[in-house]
């Protein structure tokens, strides 16, 4: 029987890669490169940054395997690894070298139906296009549902700056999700 066929649970493909085993890590890539790819992209500027995340994601992943103990899901892990290694690279390249901390939007400004009116592409496109400051916060907490306490210690910012960012962030894809809304209302009645 082929050794592909026959590696298929996940406790396998993790002994196999604490064996270095090179197939093994093969495969563990395959299984798990699309959901790491879709993290990595949330921080990204294009898919060409998100994938040169995910490759040093998986770097790490692989070096440090055996400091995986089992206590939560192994993929979740793999997440946790995407996330810092993103915030890492974009710091590396200084994409968050400075963000200041700025005058708040009224929170209540926000509608927050705003964002069920879209499509998921088109959302990930929207934040994409956020300053990589806002981006990385608003990720952060909106998505992965850090504090923004631990965000501030992460970046190595205040937490107002935190909160600062993630309003901010919020403001402007309201405004961009209601100018699309508009586009696409207008193309409708044409």
């Amino acid at each position: 029987m082929n050794k592909e066929i026959a590696i298929q649970s996940e406790a396998e493909l993790i002994r196999g890669c604490l064996q270095r085993e090179r197939k093994c890590q093969w495969l563990l890539y395959q299984r798990y490169a699309p959901v790491l790819l879709s993290v990595t992209m949330r921080y990204a500027v294009d898919k060409p940054q998100a994938e040169d995340m995910l490759q040093e994601t998986f770097i790490k992943v692989f070096n440090h395997i055996e400091s995986f103990r089992s206590e939560g899901s192994f993929e979740g892990w793999m997440r946790r690894i995407a996330v810092h290694t993103s915030i890492e690279w974009l710091r590396k390249h200084q994409f968050i070298s400075q963000m200041a901390e700025i005058e708040t939007t009224p929170l209540n400004q926000f509608q927050e139906d705003a964002f069920h009116k879209l499509a998921a592409d088109d959302l990930i496109r929207m934040i994409q296009d956020l300053s990589p400051g806002y981006r990385t916060v608003f990720n952060l907490y909106a998505i992965e549902g850090y504090t923004h306490r631990e965000i501030a210690e992460m970046l190595n910012i205040s937490e107002g700056t935190s909160k600062s960012q993630f309003a901010r962030a919020r403001y402007i894809l309201e405004k961009r999700i209601n100018q699309s809304q508009k586009i696409n209302y207008a193309a409708a009645v044409l």
